[in-house]
């Protein structure tokens, strides 16, 4: 399947121009695996702050919490992106960091259509196959921090 994830808001504040990444993925890839590969395509390097997928129809499937077990939200690393498969169109929200709150909107473009044809391969990860816009740096760096010895 190719989905399209934008870069639509941070902290509540929505993006004048979002960033967005497209990603051929499989329906048997799981909702972590689609976590991790978003994380990847938009530049995250810090990756250990929760994420949650919020699906059209309220469904909630997040990342597992040792300290806090929401019994509301499925598992993402059980949950399958066939959930998707014969809804084109659909879009679905993920954020990334609850604390500064990265959202992103998803949109199923197509779900039935051959990886040979659009990557030459058939990736085992899901894979940015298209992309546009600036990706903002997680923390809002614009430079490494000359104070810091292990960034010079």
């Amino acid at each position: 399947m190719l989905l399209r994830v934008v870069l639509v808001a941070q902290a509540g504040e929505d993006f004048t121009n979002p960033p967005g990444r497209d990603l051929l993925a499989s329906s048997e890839h799981t909702f972590a695996d689609l976590a991790r590969a978003i994380d990847r395509a938009f530049a995250r390097w810090d990756i250990s702050h929760l994420h949650e997928f919020q699906l059209a129809d309220g469904t909630r499937i997040a990342s597992a919490d040792e300290d806090e077990t929401d019994e509301a939200a499925l598992d993402d690393t059980i949950e399958t992106l066939g959930r998707l498969r014969g809804r084109p169109g659909t879009s679905f929200g993920y954020v990334f960091d609850f604390g500064a709150g990265w959202g992103h909107r998803c949109t199923v473009l197509r779900d039935a259509l051959d990886p040979r044809e659009e990557l030459g391969a058939i990736p085992k990860e899901i894979t940015p196959v298209f992309g546009w816009g600036t990706i903002p740096d997680q923390y809002g760096r614009i430079a490494p921090d000359a104070d810091d010895p292990t960034l010079e």
